[in-house]
């Protein structure tokens, strides 16, 4: 099996003492490519020196909702020269977070807005934090026109995946799927158009639930894998070829 890691943070610190063998468990459950999404301007470095050292390992660089305390006014800047610099496959990880109590809304819409002018700018897709924010990040998607891009980790109704893919963005799905109690997601995950279906992992967070509390790893994606083939009623290895054909078309990956 030839598998995509659509979101995997493999520069976080939970990695830092065995990084290695995880990329190894990865590349031995066939997840043979990995999108490393960035939360801050301060991670930047590091996250592309974890990235040169394994070929199937592709940077984006962005300014996390979710750390507006670690931003800075002139971060937007920094971020247009490293997307000049570096050419990174997506700019993120950005978007909305209106779940965690105290983040300022307005300071998020402001970043928010930033990168998606920059990645409309330089023609690159978006990796989209929205929890319980959807709404408002289809609002601001609207203007820009030919934006693409996925919004990882949905949990939002189908109708709201509807809008995004009619918009040409897609959905990442990881291991909440595999929790029995995640119905909506599980009727999304059966009958969505899989042209617009991307797995992920977003290890070292989100575990399935074979591996629940415990610290995730992109070898795990075959979990998630195993369970989109379940519910659609399909072969494991017809949904790994459409999933990682659409997260090379997405990024620019090459094909596996």
């Amino acid at each position: 099996m030839r598998l995509v890691d659509s979101h995997c943070h493999l520069d976080a610190p939970q990695f830092n003492d065995d990084r290695a063998a995880v990329l190894a468990r990865a590349r031995a459950a066939g997840v043979l490519q990995q999108v490393v999404p960035a939360i801050a301007r301060a991670g930047w470095p590091g996250l592309r020196a974890v990235c040169a050292e394994d070929a199937g390992l592709f940077p984006a660089y962005g300014l996390h909702p979710m750390f507006l305390a670690e931003h800075q006014p002139d971060d937007l800047d920094a971020l247009a020269d490293w997307i000049v610099r570096e050419r990174p496959v997506a700019v993120g990880e950005c978007g909305l977070d209106h779940f965690v109590d105290g983040l300022d809304r307005q300071a998020q819409a402001h970043y928010f807005e930033g990168q998606l002018r920059l990645a409309h700018a330089h023609d690159l897709p978006v990796i989209v934090h929205a929890r319980r924010a959807v709404d408002a990040v289809i609002a601001a998607l609207k203007r820009y026109d030919g934006l693409r891009g996925v919004v990882h980790s949905f949990g939002g109704s189908a109708e709201q995946a509807r809008q995004l893919w009619q918009r040409g963005f897609m959905i990442g799905l990881g291991g909440p799927l595999t929790y029995d109690r995640a119905r909506r997601l599980h009727r999304l995950a059966a009958t969505m158009p899989i042209e617009h279906l991307l797995l992920e992992t977003d290890a070292p967070d989100q575990p399935d639930s074979a591996h629940r509390g415990q610290r995730n790893e992109p070898a795990r994606l075959v979990h998630v894998l195993e369970a989109v083939a379940r519910l659609r009623g399909e072969p494991p290895e017809i949904v790994a070829a459409h999933t990682r054909d659409n997260a090379a078309r997405l990024f620019g990956l090459s094909p596996l």
